[in-house]
């Protein structure tokens, strides 16, 4: 099983799509649309989220098997530490393994139902992140992929802390790390430039979501945690109450988000689907990361 590093080595840069686990037949069937949609695009990998829920869980392990042995694509499973003890998280790994899933991407997790709550560890699990990097590590020849944050881990008290976090995560055996969304390329290049000041030359890779509506605004907002920038509203503000206009100054945007971080040499855009393939797909096209016969 190729790895995400090994993937993205070309001579170019590449992207990759993240998707959210069925929770039903339906959902499933949405998934699977867009999963194969975005195969013949040839993405560097892809990724199925794993929530805090048992459901979610067994979504994102049955979803992840059936990536890994029926298409042709490079998978890379999620795992948290929410609610897992050790041998449980062992378990996870090892069934991985099995199926041939060699990237994961270790993160501590939120709290159930909170995520600003108060982290409680499993009474035999793990209280860091870089602690499940380490786990990984010992148990097989995985890679290894970890969270970054531009703007700060909301619990972090300041961006230098949240750097040396980072760091201690790549220290542990990370190969690489995923952003968290932004709204601006310099927001992302400022905390690339902060891994690089503390020593540490790991890939960092944005997180980039195609802004299509009002709500993944909104959702872009939330998970970001922090203000979107008045340049960005001044853009899409006007097209509130006009969807279509909206979804294409919308992709504008995120079109030329992307064209100054592959002008800065990012190898690699990571794109938040929603379980959807088209916004993606038009994006990756316009960026010339795709042959137009295969859109």
């Amino acid at each position: 099983m190729t790895s995400v590093i090994e993937r993205l080595r070309g001579d170019g840069p590449a992207f990759s799509v993240e998707f959210f686990p069925p929770r039903d037949e339906a959902d499933e069937a949405v998934l699977w649309k867009a999963i194969r949609e975005l195969e013949p695009l040839d993405p560097a990998y892809m990724s199925i989220t794993y929530g805090a829920g048992g459901s979610s869980r067994d979504g994102t392990i049955r979803s992840i098997a059936r990536v890994a042995t029926e298409t042709t694509l490079c998978p890379m499973a999620h795992l948290t530490a929410v609610d897992h003890s050790v041998s449980e998280l062992r378990n996870v790994i090892g069934w991985y393994a099995a199926v041939g899933v060699r990237n994961i991407l270790a993160l501590r997790g939120d709290p159930p139902g909170d995520v600003y709550g108060d982290w409680v560890p499993h009474p035999e699990g793990l209280t860091y992140a870089e602690e499940l990097v380490e786990l990984v590590r010992s148990l097989g020849d995985f890679c290894v992929g970890v969270s970054a944050f531009p703007y700060g881990h909301p619990r972090s008290a300041d961006l230098e802390s949240d750097t040396k976090h980072l760091v201690r995560k790549f220290r542990a055996g990370a190969d690489f790390a995923i952003a968290q969304l932004f709204f601006e390329a310099e927001d992302f290049l400022r905390l690339r430039d902060r891994v690089a000041a503390a020593g540490c030359d790991a890939l960092v890779l944005p997180g980039i979501m195609p802004l299509t509506t009002l709500r993944t605004l909104h959702t872009t907002i939330k998970l970001s945690g922090a203000p979107a920038s008045q340049r960005l509203l001044d853009r899409l503000e006007p097209f509130s109450d006009d969807p279509k206009a909206f979804r294409a100054a919308g992709l504008d945007w995120v079109t030329e988000l992307c064209e100054k971080l592959i002008a800065e040499g990012v190898p690699d855009l990571h794109f938040y689907t929603f379980n959807r393939s088209k916004a993606t797909r038009e994006v990756v096209t316009r960026l010339g990361l795709v042959p137009a016969r295969t859109y």
